[in-house]
C-alpha cells in the first residue's frame, strides 16, 4: 500500500489517510461524524474488552448513565464545562411535526437538554443518592457510552462529532 500522503510531510493528512487505507472508518453523511467499520469496531472492541478485564479484576462494575442530561446540571458546573460549552448539541423540543408540508420541530422541552459530552454531572447526581456515608464507599463504576461535541475540525478516530468512550 502507498500512501499520496507522507507521514513526514503533513502528519494529520497522513494519519486520515492510514486510517482510510487500513479500512477502519470512513465519513458520515452526518456532518462531522463517522461510520467505523468492523475491522476499527474490532479495534475498539479489543480495547474495550482489555480494559473492561483489568477494571473487573479491581471489582469495577459497568453501569449507564443518560445520553440527555438536563442543562441545569451544566449550569451549577458552569466552570466545569466552560472549555467544551461551545461544542454542546442541545434538545430544545422533543418531535417534529409536517406543517405546509415540511417538517418543523414541535413540542418544546420545559427544559433544554445537553447531548452527553462527558458524564460527570450525570454520574454526580446518581452518586448523591447512592452515598450518604463513607460506609457507602468506595463506588467503583465504569460507564462505556458515546459522547457528542460539536468538533469545529472533525478528523477520523481523533475529534468526530459522536466518539466512544
Amino acid at each position: 500500500m502507498t500512501l499520496k500522503t507522507k507521514r513526514a510531510e503533513n502528519y494529520p493528512a497522513w494519519y486520515q489517510c492510514v486510517v482510510s487505507e487500513a479500512d477502519m472508518a470512513e465519513n458520515s453523511v452526518s456532518p462531522g461524524c463517522m461510520v467505523i467499520k468492523p475491522w476499527g469496531y474490532g479495534i475498539w472492541e479489543r480495547i474495550r474488552d482489555l480494559m473492561d478485564e483489568e477494571f473487573r479484576e479491581t471489582d469495577h462494575e459497568n453501569a449507564y448513565f443518560p445520553l440527555f442530561i438536563p442543562i441545569s446540571f451544566f449550569r451549577k458546573e458552569a466552570e466545569h464545562v466552560e472549555g467544551f460549552a461551545k461544542e454542546m448539541a442541545v434538545v430544545t423540543h422533543s418531535r417534529l411535526e409536517q406543517i405546509d408540508g415540511k417538517l418543523e420541530p414541535a413540542g418544546e422541552l420545559d427544559e433544554p437538554l445537553i447531548v452527553r459530552p462527558t458524564s460527570e454531572t450525570i454520574i454526580a447526581d446518581s452518586f448523591s443518592k447512592w452515598v450518604k456515608s463513607y460506609r457507602d464507599l468506595p463506588v467503583l463504576i465504569n460507564q462505556w457510552a458515546n459522547v457528542v461535541r460539536w468538533e469545529l475540525r472533525p478528523r477520523l478516530f481523533l475529534r468526530t462529532r459522536e466518539f466512544l468512550w
